[in-house]
This record gives C-alpha cells, sequence and structure tokens, in this order.
C-alpha cells in the first residue's frame, strides 16, 4: 500500500506527476535512503533547515553525498551570515520530524526554498514525502514550480 499524506495529497491536487518510495521508518540519511531505493545518492536530496538573522529559516535541497556551503548559502541569499540549527531546533522550526522534513509539507509556511544547482543534472530528483519512511521523485522543474524556489550553487562535497 502507498503512503498517502499532505505531501502526496498536495501533488495529487495539483496534477503533478510523482514516485513514492517507502523506505524503512528508522532515519535514513539521504545516501542511506539512495542506497535502499537502489538509486544515485547524487539524486537523492536533503533538505536543511537554515537559520538567518531575523529572517523565516531557509531550506536548502542539496545532494545526499554533499553539504550546505554556509558561506555560499549566505552569499546567494544577500545574508551576511546564515548557520546550522540544532536537530532538535529544526524540528522545532518545521513543525516536522528530522528525515521527513520537506519542502512540499511546508509549502504554505513561508519557508524561502533553495535548491542546489547540481538539480540541474537531473530530470527527477528524490526529496523527502514530508514524514521518516517517504521519498517522492519528482521532476525538478515541478519542484522548482511548487516551491518558488532559487537554484544556486549551495554545496560543497563533505
Amino acid at each position: 500500500m502507498t503512503v498517502t499524506n499532505n505531501v502526496t495529497r498536495f501533488l495529487d491536487a495539483h496534477k503533478v506527476f510523482y514516485a513514492a518510495h517507502e523506505l524503512p521508518f528508522e532515519k535514513l540519511g539521504a545516501v542511506e535512503a539512495a542506497d535502499f531505493m537502489g538509486v544515485s545518492a547524487e539524486e537523492v536530496f536533503k533538505t536543511i533547515v537554515i537559520v538567518r538573522e531575523k529572517k523565516k529559516p531557509v531550506l536548502a535541497l542539496v545532494p545526499g553525498p554533499r553539504e550546505v556551503d554556509l558561506k555560499l548559502l549566505a552569499a546567494f541569499l544577500g545574508e551576511k551570515k546564515v548557520h546550522l540549527p540544532t536537530e532538535r531546533e529544526a524540528e522545532q522550526l518545521t513543525g516536522l520530524q528530522a528525515g521527513g522534513i520537506s519542502p512540499l509539507a511546508l509549502i504554505h509556511k513561508g519557508f524561502q526554498v533553495v535548491i542546489d544547482s547540481a538539480a540541474q543534472r537531473f530530470e527527477k530528483i528524490y526529496i523527502s514525502g514530508g514524514q521518516r519512511g517517504l521519498d517522492i521523485q519528482l521532476r525538478v522543474d515541478d519542484l522548482v514550480k511548487l516551491t518558488n524556489a532559487r537554484v544556486g550553487a549551495v554545496s560543497r562535497e563533505e
């Protein structure tokens, strides 16, 4: 049985083609999720919550084997400084459990979304489906359009 949640209902309502992939419920990193699904880790994007001064946090989507480059992201956003919250703080800021934070689950919550430009190498990528144990594969163009995302080089090798 395929998982149905607010993210899949949102995608269905907007007539966006996607594929839902169920994963083990325990928190998997993007690389582990890629291994489980049998796909390239470069195609599985993790959502990282980034805190900036006096503004709503940003959701940065970066390929599994890479990490957010805070200096690049700050410059891209026109901020002096940004920082990573703790996992607990990220959960409090989003209302979602780590491992299930998704820009699609936070569409109407005012978060700015930045997708690393590495996504442009693929027609489709995998992102969290808004809960642990669910990844969604969808077209990069659809993700950008739905989230009103900006695309830029904001990651580096881990």
